[in-house]
């Protein structure tokens, strides 16, 4: 997979942390996964350099509390649903940087991508 990021455009902290790494000086593949959805191929390949599908998947969605799935003992195959079927379940954003992947915005993930990319 080619240096990519997957965000969403409407989201303060995404648009903060492509600022802040100054995503438009690199190579990078820019993926809004509002209006261009990630595709059942594009997850599998994230699954595999995450290790799994759980690791893309976000609690912090509004739609996970509203379908009540805290309650619910989540398989791999249902994160992988969720996530295809709406764009608030992968956690974001998640950056693919020569063959490495780094997802979410916690402080820790955006100073480990900053060094990487020399900042």
């Amino acid at each position: 997979m080619t240096n990519t990021i997957f965000y969403l455009s409407t989201c303060d902290t995404c648009r903060r942390i492509l600022k802040d790494i100054n995503a438009a000086q690199y190579d990078f593949v820019l993926q809004d996964i509002k209006s261009t959805p990630i595709t059942p191929e594009q997850l599998d390949t994230l699954r595999e350099m995450a290790g799994g599908y759980e690791a893309l998947f976000s609690r912090r969605s509004q739609q996970y509390k509203a379908l009540g799935l805290g309650e619910k003992l989540l398989t791999e195959k249902d994160y992988r649903h969720y996530i295809l079927e709406h764009y608030t379940f992968l956690k974001r954003p998640v950056v693919i940087h020569n063959g490495s992947i780094y997802i979410g915005n916690d402080k820790k993930t955006a100073e480990v991508l900053k060094q990487v990319l020399g900042l």
